[in-house]
């Protein structure tokens, strides 16, 4: 099981880059960021970062290809891949549906998977062959090329997906893998795994050498009342953008969440976590001791094959930034990653 660090870029850059180099350090496989207007820029933090870590792969999950132009994707991402020595990788998906609202898009209207795949096929062509002439639905190119060149001879490209099953089959069948963000059941597990499979086969892969992913809120400790109760100030905040049959495979009636999506939306973080219960903020999350959490992925998470967990870390410097609330005594993101390294990842092994 490979170990990864879901980073929000919103703490002071000097220390995002000194928690990128302790992961590089702990042998984590990967730092992710989300390519979203709501965060520091992912591309210039990690740009420094290639040059301060040895062996850490950087890259977005996921980048948004409604509002960053495929083609750009692979220019910033072959950049990043000669910086870093051959280290990028790169997430895609069509974008954060609450970002693209306030952009003025209706995602319903933009044919999410179809514009997915082919920007998934125009930022393969330009990795690959450095230049592209295409006319597609979305984007057309004439003779468009770049000298930005990647140092791999083949930059891993994944896809994002949460609803399912088109999204999940696509990834497997087109993609280098799947990272499915924001569940926690052996049965939503189960459901992606089965058709991230299906895509697999039919374009005569198998499966298991794919990266599936589970992108999680996550929140360890020794204390582990103060954890979970870090992982449920932000849990309202991921679970607005789930979709109702996602909840459900977690065990979460969509009515539920309905008045804590819709403080959220209001605005008022503050009473959509008042609303969001202990009960459904410990199913919509990883939280709790070292020992709580790897028994988590172990009965949930690794029996469906999932093979890389990715930890959205939460401490009381990210909570304080989206919430304004003070949770002393929760472990900070750096302590975090060094529970996860010497206890969760033993435990994994």
């Amino acid at each position: 099981m490979r170990f990864s660090y879901a980073l929000l870029p919103d703490y002071p850059l000097q220390d995002s880059l000194a928690s990128i180099r302790l992961a590089d350090e702990l042998g984590f496989y990967a730092c992710y960021a989300a390519d979203e207007t709501w965060h520091k820029d992912l591309w210039l933090l990690f740009a420094v970062a290639a040059g301060q870590t040895r062996n850490i792969r950087l890259g977005p999950s996921v980048s948004p290809v409604t509002l960053r132009e495929p083609t750009l994707i692979a220019q910033a991402l072959a950049t990043l891949d000669e910086l870093s020595g051959g280290r990028a990788e790169a997430v895609l998906s069509s974008g954060n549906f609450g970002l693209l609202a306030q952009y003025g898009i209706d995602w319903t209207r933009t044919r999410p998977l179809s514009r997915v795949k082919e920007a998934l096929h125009v930022v393969r062509t330009l990795l690959d062959e450095g230049a592209i002439t295409h006319r597609g639905d979305f984007y057309s190119y004439d003779g468009l090329f770049t000298f930005a060149r990647p140092v791999q001879q083949r930059v891993p490209l994944k896809l994002g997906a949460m609803r399912g099953p088109k999204s999940f089959e696509a990834a497997g069948e087109l993609s280098d893998g799947c990272h499915h963000a924001l569940s926690y059941t052996a049965e939503a597990y189960a459901y992606a795994v089965r058709h991230i499979k299906a895509g697999a086969e039919r374009a005569g892969k198998d499966w298991r050498s794919l990266d599936i992913g589970a992108w999680v809120v996550f929140a360890t400790g020794h204390d582990s009342r103060r954890a979970k109760e870090a992982a449920r100030s932000m849990v309202g905040i991921y679970a607005s953008s789930m979709p109702e049959e996602q909840l459900r495979r977690n065990g979460v009636d969509p009515a539920e969440l309905k008045p804590v999506v819709e403080a959220i939306g209001a605005g008022d973080l503050a009473r959509g976590i008042e609303l969001t219960t202990p009960e459904v903020a410990e199913r919509l999350s990883i939280a709790g001791t070292p020992d709580e959490c790897a028994e988590k992925i172990r009965t949930q998470i690794a029996p469906s094959g999932v093979n890389h967990v990715i930890c959205a870390i939460t401490d009381r410097r990210l909570v304080r930034a989206f919430t304004g609330l003070e949770l002393d005594g929760v472990a900070d993101a750096d302590d975090q990653l060094r529970l996860i390294s010497e206890h969760i990842m033993p435990a994994m092994a």
